[in-house]
C-alpha cells in the first residue's frame, strides 16, 4: 500500500472519529453528572440488598450497573419535578423551597442567578438580541455570547453582561462586561447558537447571519 493511501485512510479515520468521540465525551460528562446526584443512596441501597440476598444480587453489585440505575434514577426524578412544577402543589412546594433558600445569603444568590440564567436561555423574547458577538479575547478575533441583562454605569453609560461559553463544553465559560455599543447584532436563536459552540463553528451556514460591522439594537433585560 502506498504512503500517500495510508495517510488518506489516516486522515479519514481521524476525521471519522472525532465527531463520534466528542459526542462521547459529552454524553459521559452528563452521565456522570446526572449519576452522581443518586449514586450514594443507590449504592448503599444495592449494597445492603446484595448482603440480604447474596446468591441472586451479589453478582450483579457492579458498579456500571449502580451508575447506570442511578442515571436512570435521576431522569425519573427530573420527570417527576417537571411534572410537579406544573401542577399546584408542585408550585406551591417550590414556592416554599425558594422561601427557605431566601433566608440563606449565599445559597440566595447562587440560586437565583442559576435561576435567571435558565429562564433566560429559556425565553425567546421579541425585540430583544439574545445572541451577540464580542471583541474577545482580542479586538481582532470574535466571539458568541449570550446577553444575560443590560444596565448603565456611574456615567449612564449602557453595558451588557456577556456570558461566553467554551467549546465544546458550554459549561464553562467568562463572563464579559461589554458597552452596548460594541455589541454585534445576530439575529440566531439560542439553539442555534448552541449547535454552533458545540460542534466547534461546524454547524454553522455558508453564509452568517449577521454583520461585522453592524451594532446591536438597545437591548432589554
Amino acid at each position: 500500500m502506498r504512503p500517500l493511501y495510508i495517510q488518506r485512510y489516516l486522515l479519514t479515520g481521524l476525521l471519522t472519529f472525532i465527531p463520534i468521540w466528542l459526542t462521547w465525551v459529552v454524553f459521559k460528562s452528563i452521565f456522570s453528572l446526572l449519576s452522581e446526584v443518586n449514586l450514594p443512596w443507590v449504592s448503599a441501597l444495592f449494597d445492603a440488598l446484595a448482603k440480604a440476598f447474596p446468591e441472586t444480587l451479589g453478582r450483579i453489585n457492579q458498579g456500571w450497573l449502580i451508575s447506570l440505575l442511578a442515571f436512570i434514577v435521576t431522569i425519573v426524578a427530573l420527570y417527576v419535578m417537571g411534572f410537579a412544577a406544573n401542577r399546584v402543589f408542585g408550585r406551591r412546594l417550590l414556592g416554599a423551597f425558594e422561601r427557605l433558600i431566601d433566608r440563606i445569603p449565599i445559597a440566595h444568590s447562587i440560586y437565583g442567578g442559576a435561576k435567571k440564567l435558565m429562564g433566560m436561555l429559556q425565553s425567546k423574547p421579541s425585540g430583544t438580541q439574545r445572541v451577540v458577538l464580542i471583541d474577545f479575547p482580542s479586538p481582532e478575533l470574535k466571539s458568541v455570547g449570550f446577553v444575560t441583562r443590560v444596565f448603565r454605569d456611574a456615567d449612564g453609560v449602557e453595558l451588557a453582561a456577556v456570558y461566553v461559553p467554551t467549546t465544546p463544553n458550554p459549561t464553562g465559560g467568562y463572563l464579559e462586561i461589554v458597552p452596548v455599543e460594541r455589541l454585534i447584532a445576530t439575529d440566531w436563536s439560542v439553539d442555534q447558537a448552541m449547535a454552533f459552540i458545540l460542534s466547534a463553528g461546524a454547524a454553522a451556514p455558508d453564509i452568517l447571519p449577521f454583520a461585522i460591522g453592524r451594532k446591536a439594537p438597545v437591548l432589554a433585560e
